[in-house]
């Protein structure tokens, strides 16, 4: 394992070969821990490559906090929709806006879920429904992240008093806020050492089971802590109750001797062992933001102000403090950081907005739901965990779309499609595209403006499928011209119409 870990830092196809194998968390680790901080991030970021990983780069915008008016909440909600951030739900602070409002706590996220279409992230939920905290919580001015690193869990050994008896009052509704919701956290930091800082496992896997049940994506926040006993620990547990998304908790819970080496390689390690190949950060300060983002970091959970996520992210010590507005901060660390060198093609912003969410969404849509992660296509998911996330948003109900792979398929029954297919594009709907077409038709052409894309794509491909899978190296036009029937799989539509004028005739979904 340590010799394809090297050889995946230079080798995109050592890399792929990597993917497909069973790994032990305990050998990753080791084997990243040995490289330098340069190999680490440079490692990480091959597994940020598209099919390896999830290539986009994003936000998620806490937007409440517990001393907020509704007004605040509401409109806070309102532009984290509009630029495309995911909400960060705190389902403690929505409870307390609510009943200062005279409202049920389940009533006011349904407001919130009615007046926006991104997806919504539940965090600070129990096996009651929200988590509620006392006053020196709730107003907690995060000594701990301006006054900087190490701590043993929380200065104030406050961090997990919980009002039971309040929580208990909610058990009705507890799975009305699952269901609203698009992904669900939990919290591991208990397996970690961080008993004071998390609820109990027993508690983090009820609350998961609960996530599963209605089909929604589980991520899992972790220390990186000394960044190697605690990671072993931390994404041992995350793989055996099945996460989707591994969420790592830097500033003072990165108790490592040099912090940054620990960051970029928990991040790589990460990216490599994550099932549903997204990454990202709950708190990390901004030189760790940085580092994250260099060895593949997804995404960062910013915040308004007075909402804790506001300083956790993107601020460093002495300046991190309750009231600060992280977000625009966190966007520009991101753009100076990522500068759209994704390996995306330019096809997408850094962070991504919601034009990316909504082709996204339409992605899901053509594709169907039920045929995405974690299913399998050859030896890599459909998808990733955006897909489960999305498809359980408004975005998704929104959704137009003209042909989806059933269309495709019927017209291929109908002899509309003929017997030499090009597919234009060789991402995830290329895939599912041409699994419904295996044995309808002789050949499927793929082409795809970058080779290792297209490489793979093939690869992964004819190790499932009966048809000819045959590799346009990167020539549309040949493509176009070898082929009897066209079908234009990009679900963005600037670059669909694009290729659509270049190539008349082609079957285009969106």
């Amino acid at each position: 394992m340590h010799e394809i870990v090297k050889e995946a830092i230079n080798d995109l196809d050592a890399a792929w070969e990597l993917s497909k194998l069973e790994k032990d968390p305990l050998e990753i680790i080791d084997a990243v821990s040995e490289l330098s901080r340069a190999d680490a991030m440079k490692l990480g970021m091959n597994f940020k490559t598209f099919p390896l990983g999830c290539d986009l780069t994003e936000i998620l915008a806490g937007t409440c906090a517990s001393d907020l008016d509704k007004i605040d909440l509401m409109g806070n909600s309102i532009l984290s929709d509009s630029i495309g951030a995911s909400i960060h739900v705190c389902a403690y602070a929505f409870a307390d806006i609510a009943e200062a409002n005279g409202m049920k706590p389940l009533d006011l996220i349904k407001e919130v879920r009615e007046s926006t279409d991104v997806p919504m992230d539940l965090d600070h939920f129990g096996r009651f429904g929200p988590m509620r905290f006392p006053r020196e919580i709730i107003k907690c001015n995060g000594q701990c992240y301006q006054q900087g690193p190490p701590f043993n869990g929380c200065p104030r050994d406050r961090i997990h008093s919980r009002l039971l008896d309040k929580e208990e009052d909610g058990l009705a509704d507890r799975e009305e806020w699952i269901k609203l919701a698009s992904a669900v956290a939990i919290n591991l930091t208990c397996v970690q050492g961080g008993e004071g800082h998390a609820a109990p496992l027993d508690e983090a896997k009820e609350v998961a089971e609960l996530a599963k049940k209605h089909g929604k994506g589980i991520e899992s926040i972790m220390f990186v802590g000394d960044g190697y006993d605690d990671l072993i620990s931390g994404f041992t547990t995350a793989l055996e109750m099945e996460v989707d998304v591994f969420v790592l908790e830097g500033g003072p819970f990165n108790q490592s001797t040099d912090r940054l080496d620990a960051f970029a390689r928990a991040v790589a390690m990460a990216r490599i062992l994550v099932p549903g190949k997204i990454v990202a950060t709950n708190g990390a300060y901004e030189d760790e933001c940085r580092v994250g983002l260099r060895a593949g970091l997804n995404a960062i959970i910013t915040g308004f102000p007075q909402n804790h996520h506001g300083y956790m992210c993107g601020y460093s010590p002495k300046t991190a403090k309750r009231g600060n507005f992280g977000l625009p901060r966190v966007m520009q660390i991101i753009r100076e950081e990522i500068n759209c060198g994704c390996g995306c093609g330019g096809q997408t912003q850094a962070p991504i907005g919601k034009g990316e969410l909504e082709a996204l969404a339409a992605s899901v849509k053509v594709v169907g739901p039920e045929n995405v992660y974690p299913k399998k296509i050859g030896d890599s998911v459909l998808g990733d965990a955006h897909w489960v996330c999305v498809a359980a948003s408004p975005l998704y109900a929104k959704a137009q779309v003209e042909n989806t792979v059933e269309d495709i398929v019927k017209m291929a029954e109908n002899s509309e499609i003929k017997d030499s297919v090009a597919l234009f594009g060789g991402r995830f709907v290329s895939w599912a595209v041409a699994k419904e077409l295996d044995g309808l038709v002789d050949e499927i052409i793929i082409s795809d403006t970058d080779p290792w894309v297209e490489k793979v794509t093939v690869d992964n491909l004819r190790s499932e499928l009966k048809t000819d899978i045959v590799r346009a190296n990167s020539n549309d036009k040949e493509a176009y011209n070898n082929a009897q029937s066209s079908i234009i799989t990009s679900t963005i539509p600037g670059l669909a119409i694009r290729l659509a004028k270049n190539l008349p005739g082609s079957i285009t979904l969106v």
